[in-house]
């Protein structure tokens, strides 16, 4: 199942406080960027980022879910009502995101 415009931007408009968001299609599901890094994805109407430690220090209880059929486990984001502390664990966890490759 593919995730609803509806709720992409419903995640959007809560990721509002950081600058610099962006959000790509995908396959029918959605890449999410910060500063240029993704840190993760709508899939199927679920909000999941990278696993990162950092998260796992912010997140009060750490879901793990597969996005799709032999993807690495990412975390599911279940806080997604709180902006600020939405904005506080993609501000976290940025820095332990790898940098795009370069493209030749």
């Amino acid at each position: 199942m593919a995730s609803t415009k509806e709720y992409v931007d419903y995640i959007l408009q809560q990721l509002s406080l950081l600058e610099d968001i962006k959000c790509r299609p995908m396959m029918g599901e959605y890449l999410i960027y910060y500063r240029l890094k993704v840190i993760g994805g709508i899939y199927d109407n679920r909000f999941l980022i990278k696993d990162v430690p950092s998260a796992k220090d912010i997140l009060p209880k750490v879901i793990y879910e597969i996005p799709y059929p032999k993807a690495k486990k990412m975390i599911l984001v279940n806080i997604v009502e709180d902006p600020y502390l939405l904005k506080k664990l993609i501000e976290s966890i940025y820095d332990e995101l790898p940098m795009p490759k370069k493209k030749n």
